[in-house]
């Protein structure tokens, strides 16, 4: 079992940043990390996420403007959200998965971009 704490939400301002950080429980090595998103009475969406081998992957509406990234010793992986708008308003979501086990789901965090 893997834990996944999800931080950096908040308000913010159209075009402000936020970055999201997630931290494990155990190592990251070997596994992908990513972001969804998801808003209430609606599917979750992936945003973003990261292979072992630092291959990332982004939703056409992120790009160019959000950035994934992991530090494997740390066992954190990090959403970095900039020129953010109101439709990226959603409850934010780390996940984890890997050969050996998983998938594992944070708790969430809030993001809300007020316009």
């Amino acid at each position: 079992q893997v834990q996944l704490v999800e931080s950096g939400g908040g308000l913010v301002q159209a075009g402000g940043s936020l970055r999201l950080s997630c931290a494990a429980s155990g190592s990251i090595f070997g596994a992908t990390m990513g972001w969804y998103r998801q808003a209430p009475g609606k599917q979750r969406e992936l945003v973003a996420d990261i292979t072992s081998e630092g291959r990332t992957g982004y939703v056409d509406s992120v790009k160019g403007r959000f950035t994934i990234s992991r530090d494997n010793a740390k066992n954190t992986v990090y959403l970095q959200m900039n020129s953010l708008k109101p439709e990226d308003t959603f409850l934010y979501y780390c996940y984890y998965n890997s050969p050996f086990k998983g998938p594992y789901w944070g708790q969430g965090t809030q993001v809300t971009v007020s316009s």
